[in-house]
């Protein structure tokens, strides 16, 4: 099994990014490939994607550890696929995210670890994004209506 790790900075805080990324929902929003995540009850979610041309249906499992702002997630199949990742503060406005991935998938190291580095890079902007027009929403759109 192979274990790959990325950490980045993300302009939001800890609690804020944690809530937005423990919503299955959300998964579509940062996993270019994923176009569907539905929570089934429990840990049990599933998930459809598109993956090299084929639309694929599975199930999935995500496990919200609410105190240590963790989460975990995999799906069973040929290529065992988990993850973790964690989220810590890193000053007022700011928090540290650590994803891990770990696979027994065949592919380049260098691909999977641009692959996950580009996965939190989306996710980054998105959460930011998401959390702007919600604030802007909140606050009577962004003319200040």
């Amino acid at each position: 099994m192979t274990e790959f790790r990325h950490t980045a900075t993300i302009d939001l805080p800890a609690s804020d990014l944690f809530a937005y990324l423990r919503e299955p929902r959300n998964l579509p929003h940062f996993f270019p490939q994923l176009s569907q995540a539905e929570p089934e009850g429990g840990d049990a979610v599933h998930v459809e994607a598109d993956v090299d041309g084929e639309h694929v249906e599975a199930e999935a499992w995500l496990k919200v550890d609410e105190e240590s702002r963790s989460l975990s997630w995999g799906s069973e199949g040929p290529h065992d696929y988990h993850g973790r990742l964690s989220i810590e503060d890193a000053g007022a406005n700011e928090s540290r995210l650590t994803v891990t991935l770990s696979s027994v998938r065949e592919a380049g190291d260098e691909e999977v670890q641009r692959g996950l580095e580009e996965t939190v890079a989306a996710l980054a902007h998105t959460a930011v994004a998401d959390s702007d027009v919600e604030a802007a929403e909140e606050q009577g759109g962004w003319a200040g209506h």
